[in-house]
């Protein structure tokens, strides 16, 4: 897959109808090389290409937003985006008295709960304005892999958008050589005389916005691990610290019949109650995340990830009270009296 840039193409054309003959020329130019399996106009919002572009409309009443595609007929075909029920729009549908557009399953789980979208009307600015679903496909992540789907509207490309577009999609054969490349620029200079041209690979782009994204999250990890570590090390000292000064408690304990395995429980019975009483103190106010909506996230998100970091902090806790509790097993009764 690669997606190309095309700036400059408009000079000397003023006319947009003239413009999209002249692109879809192009196109039709293109799509006969050898090793091009397709090809397909898209608005500057190609995915993993840090645009966004994003449209308000109304239905049944509410406003909703959502992240807005313009394409061309050929856009599924190229990226091979899975229709889940509908059809893709085509050029029949320019006949039409509305615009077809087809959405991604978010859209349609936000706006339809009980998935009915197909043949539904969605209101830009008025009555007079409005689009009709015809389909819907399976969810992109647009901004890379670590990305959570958006929801999204595939429009179809009017007149007017060819006068303003500047980016195609282009599905080439895996087979091509470095050359292929070469010649497609050249092409591609021959027929939009004046455009500046650029050719950029998507496997390449979805690898650098995975890495845009990766890197504030392994950093996060990173000071993460060095605080736990710190708490970890501040726990274990205290609980060593608190064994040595209780010597002669547990000393007196053994004495009197209390097993090696009995000392050992009681300290992490004794971590684990404290650890408890912190956990519920924690626990109150990190509820109040979802109660609020601080971070817009869904309830499930703040759910799960308060059940991780309890379990966590109970697996840490655990392991820095194993070894102290079984050091504090191991006192020998007669020298933590003699001790004393």
């Amino acid at each position: 897959m690669w997606s190309i840039n095309f700036s400059n193409h408009q000079a000397g054309t003023s006319r947009a109808d003239s413009l999209m003959l002249i692109l879809k020329g192009v196109k039709s130019q293109l799509t006969a090389m050898p090793g091009v399996r397709g090809v397909a106009y898209m608005g500057y919002n190609t995915p993993y290409s840090n645009s966004m572009n994003g449209t308000g409309f109304e239905y049944d009443g509410k406003k909703y937003t959502s992240m807005d595609y313009q394409t061309d007929d050929d856009l599924r075909q190229v990226l091979q985006l899975e229709m889940v029920k509908g059809r893709w729009y085509s050029e029949q549908d320019a006949a039409g008295k509305r615009r077809a557009v087809v959405i991604n399953e978010s859209l349609e789980e936000q706006i339809f709960p009980l998935g009915d979208a197909l043949g539904k009307e969605l209101k830009w600015g008025g009555e007079q304005d409005s689009r009709v679903i015809v389909g819907v496909v399976k969810d992109i992540k647009h901004e890379g892999d670590y990305s959570t789907p958006k929801p999204g509207i595939y429009q179809r490309a009017d007149t007017g958008f060819y006068g303003w577009t500047g980016m195609m999609l282009v599905r080439v054969d895996p087979s091509v050589d470095a050359g292929f490349e070469s010649r497609v620029h050249d092409r591609l200079t021959s027929l939009m005389k004046g455009a500046t041209i650029e050719i950029g690979r998507l496997p390449d782009q979805l690898a650098r916005k995975n890495r845009e994204m990766a890197i504030p999250l392994v950093t996060a990890g990173v000071v993460a691990a060095f605080l736990v570590i710190n708490v970890a090390l501040g726990l274990f000292g205290v609980l060593w610290y608190n064994i040595n000064r209780r010597r002669q408690e547990i000393g007196l304990r053994r004495a009197i019949g209390a097993t090696a395995g009995d000392v050992s429980k009681q300290i992490l019975g004794e971590t684990l109650v404290l650890t408890t009483i912190a956990v519920l103190l924690a626990l109150f106010f990190a509820v109040q995340f979802p109660l609020l909506h601080v971070f817009g996230m869904l309830p499930g998100i703040y759910v799960t990830g308060m059940l991780l970091a309890v379990l966590f902090i109970y697996v840490l806790v655990f392991l820095c009270a194993l070894y102290p509790g079984r050091e504090a097993a191991a006192i020998y009764p007669a020298v933590a009296l003699h001790e004393d």
